[in-house]
Order: C-alpha cells, then sequence, then structure tokens
C-alpha cells in the first residue's frame, strides 16, 4: 500500500491532513503576532510528539528522505550560525536564550514542509495563501479609498472588547504615513509581507483566470504595495513581477506591464504626499553628497558603516544574534549626532548580508551560504514536474532573501518565522513525496 494511503487511514502513521489549515491558520493570525506566535508554538509542539509516538516510524508518510533532510538542512543554515555567535557574544546570555528558543523551529518547518508534501496538501496551503493575500489587498484597497481597514477595525474593536485597550497606541496612529492594512499602523509591514507572498497570489490568479486574472492581481497587490510604502518592498515586487510574468505573458507585454507600472507611480507621485516624499527622497541619493544619500535612505548608510565595523572586531562569530543594538553605540560611525530613524541604537542592520556578518561573523556567513548552495542545487536536479509544483514558493523565498535590498531583521522572531516557512514551503514541495498513480517525482540523478 502507499506511503500517503497508510498515512490517511492509519492513525498511528503520522499522516497529519490538518497540517496545511495549521499553516494557513499561523499566517492568517499575523496581525495578532502573540497569537500567531502561540499557533507556530503549538504546531511545533504537535508535531514532535506525533514524531516521538510514532518513533518516527513510516517517516516518508510524511516527507520524502530528500525533503526531510533539505529541510533540517536549511534550518541548520539559520539556526547553527546564532548557536555559534553566542560564544563571546556581547550579551552571551540574550544569544543563547535566542538559540535555545528558535529550536522550536525545526519541527514547526517539518510541520509546513508536510503540508505541502502532496497534491491535497498544496492545493490547500498555496490556494490558501492565495486567498490571505487577497483579502488583504481587498482590504487594503478600501483603507487606500476610505482610510479605514476594515479587518484592522475590527480586530481593534475585538481587542478593546476583551482587554479594554487598543491595539495601537493613539501616537502610533497619529504618526502614520503610509497605509497600514490589516496589521494596523503599530506594525507597518503590509508591503513588505504582500510582495514577499505575492507570488503565492500571482500564480493562482493566472492559473485560474489566465492573463487577464494575473494583471489585474498584480494591479490590485502593487497599488496597495506602493501606497504602503517600503520601498524595499517596491523592489521585492518588481523582481515577483518579472520571473512571475514573462513565462506567462511573454517579454513584449511584460514591458507593457511595468510601462503600466511606471505611469501608475509618476500619477500617485502627484496625487499621494506619502508617496511622493518617498520618491523624493530616492531621488536625493543621485545627487547627493554622503550625508544626503544617509538620509534618503533613512540612515542605512550610518546603520551599515557600523555593521561593517562589528564584522571587523568580530569576524568569525559576530556580536552575537539579536545583539547588534548593543553592539551599536561602539561602532556608530556618527555618535552623537542625531540619526535620521529618531532616538536610540539602530536595531539591526536592515540587509541580510550585513546582518549575517555583523551578527554571526563569516561562519554564520559561510553557513547561509551553503544552505543556499543545497536550496539550488535541489532545484537544479529536480524535474520539470517538481519545478513547477513550487514555483510559488521558491520565487517567495528568492525573492525575500534577495540580498541587493534592505531587509527586515532575519533573527526576530516575525521576519525569521516568515523566511523559515518559506524555506520550508520551498522544500517540501519541490521534494513532494511519491505518490499513488504518479510517477516518481522530485530530484534527478545527475
Amino acid at each position: 500500500m502507499p506511503n500517503s494511503t497508510v498515512a490517511d487511514r492509519n492513525p498511528a502513521v503520522p499522516g497529519w491532513r490538518w497540517a496545511p489549515h495549521w499553516v494557513l491558520a499561523f499566517v492568517a493570525l499575523w496581525p495578532a503576532p502573540g497569537y500567531a506566535e502561540g499557533v507556530m508554538v503549538l504546531g511545533a509542539l504537535v508535531a514532535i510528539v506525533r514524531l516521538l509516538m510514532a518513533r518516527f516510524a513510516h517517516g516518508t508518510a510524511l516527507l520524502s528522505v530528500q525533503a526531510w533532510a533539505l529541510t533540517s538542512v536549511l534550518f541548520c543554515a539559520y539556526w547553527l550560525p546564532e548557536l555559534f555567535s553566542s560564544i563571546g557574544a556581547v550579551d552571551s546570555g540574550r544569544a543563547l536564550r535566542e538559540s535555545i528558543v528558535d529550536l522550536r523551529y525545526l519541527p514547526f518547518l517539518w510541520l509546513v514542509a508536510s503540508a505541502v508534501a502532496d497534491e491535497r496538501g498544496r492545493r490547500i496551503t498555496f490556494g490558501g495563501l492565495a486567498a490571505i493575500i487577497g483579502i488583504w489587498t481587498l482590504d487594503g484597497l478600501v483603507e487606500a479609498f476610505f482610510g479605514t481597514s476594515p479587518l484592522f477595525f475590527g480586530i481593534d474593536a475585538a481587542k478593546q472588547l476583551i482587554s479594554g485597550r487598543p491595539m495601537c497606541s493613539a501616537e502610533d496612529v497619529a504618526m502614520v504615513d503610509r497605509l497600514s492594512g490589516i496589521l494596523g499602523p503599530c506594525n507597518l509591514k503590509l508591503g513588505l509581507v504582500l510582495a514577499s507572498l505575492s507570488p503565492f497570489a500571482l500564480y493562482a490568479a493566472g492559473r485560474r483566470f489566465g492573463t487577464g486574472g494575473w494583471i489585474l492581481a498584480a494591479a490590485a497587490l502593487g497599488l496597495v504595495i506602493l501606497l504602503a510604502g517600503a520601498r524595499a518592498s517596491w523592489l521585492t515586487f518588481a523582481l515577483v513581477l518579472l520571473f512571475s510574468g514573462w513565462r506567462l505573458l511573454g517579454w513584449k507585454r511584460l514591458l507593457g506591464v511595468f510601462g503600466f507600472g511606471v505611469a501608475t507611480v509618476a500619477l500617485l507621485t502627484l496625487a499621494s504626499p506619502q508617496v511622493r516624499d518617498r520618491i523624493e527622497r530616492t531621488a536625493q541619493m543621485v545627487t547627493a553628497d554622503e550625508s544626503g544619500v544617509d538620509m534618503a535612505l533613512s540612515g542605512r548608510m550610518r546603520i551599515w558603516g557600523a555593521a561593517l565595523c562589528m564584522a571587523g572586531e568580530r569576524p568569525v562569530n559576530g556580536v552575537g544574534a539579536r545583539g547588534f543594538r548593543e553592539a551599536f553605540p561602539a561602532c556608530d560611525p556618527h555618535a552623537g549626532q542625531a540619526a535620521a530613524w529618531g532616538e536610540g541604537p539602530a536595531l539591526h542592520a536592515h540587509q541580510i548580508v550585513l546582518e549575517i556578518l555583523s551578527e554571526t561573523g563569516g561562519l554564520g556567513l559561510l553557513l547561509w551560504l551553503a544552505g543556499a548552495a543545497l536550496a539550488w542545487r535541489a532545484w537544479r536536479y529536480a524535474d520539470p514536474g517538481a519545478r513547477d509544483r513550487a514555483r510559488p514558493a521558491m520565487l517567495a523565498l528568492a525573492v525575500t532573501v534577495f540580498p541587493l535590498n534592505t531587509h527586515l531583521a532575519f533573527y526576530s522572531t516575525f521576519w525569521g518565522g516568515l523566511t523559515l516557512m518559506l524555506a520550508a514551503l520551498y522544500a517540501g514541495s519541490l521534494l513532494a513525496r511519491e505518490e499513488p498513480g504518479s510517477e516518481k517525482r522530485g530530484v534527478r540523478n545527475e
């Protein structure tokens, strides 16, 4: 009897038909980070308990051998650098605690990979992610036209009813200068989240509605991402459009899509003060001196200088995961001057390579590169069918870690969890287990 059938019918074998719904619950609860973290931790605990109860027997009913290996290797490429960075860190206690706590990600990644290890799971998980992104995009469009996010309004009302306190303080609401959507004015990550997860929505729209559906979804997503104001998300989404659009539209029509996007940016620059401010600040980089470039990048040049200083002083294993803020004052190249981001030290490097180098050193960077090389090797030797089913997850992961951009902190709970989830979706869908009636899929022999 095939493994997948055994998994469905025998409760002793961890078939985990509920895994896709758990992953979707984790994502849907991101507007309430505490609950999302609780779902993730509970999922990790259930996963490890189920595996222990089954004594890891019939493991290929859950994941293929290759998917077990790649998921675990990608976790180690992320986790081992922070473990090694705790040795001699500026705050060794915190760095060690972070690495111990982050062990919870491993069973959760097995759970996520298992959610997309068969056709049913991929349909539910990828389709559910597309639906969530679609709903959040529509909610963002409503906020753009009417000034209020209905979803965040409902969440905030429920929070006040339960605890008597709003989701965000009055100061956060007063200072918001961009579209915040369901995540709210105290968690201005809407553009980054939508851009990173947009491949799931675009591929789903293209499969179901063809070229017209893809273009409509791209236009709606693009408008919300532009108004959400994070310039890093603009580049991320442009990469998604490039690599998802050329296969469906061809180069000529894709150029037309980008031309329409440029015209939209021009119109929004005239109509939206927030978009105009970001365009003007970006344009300053062409003509400004070093201080002007730093201002145009919201203080990033100063932060990156400090990151290089930390990497130079601790080249082997860095200052410790999440130790950037403690190490920043000693490496601040403009100590004593007012910072573009406001009061206090910088919290992280805002760039993936510099974050890894400064917090985990050259050893950490080598481990990350090793993980990337193995992920690429799996893609290179996968057959066309495996690549097609993993393409949305692959593109989402690739644009999220694209090094020529600015980033949120990859060793933070939110962005680290999102990135690792994408890695597990990639590994689980690319190296899916063999199903009844299908030819063996996954990795070709070299």
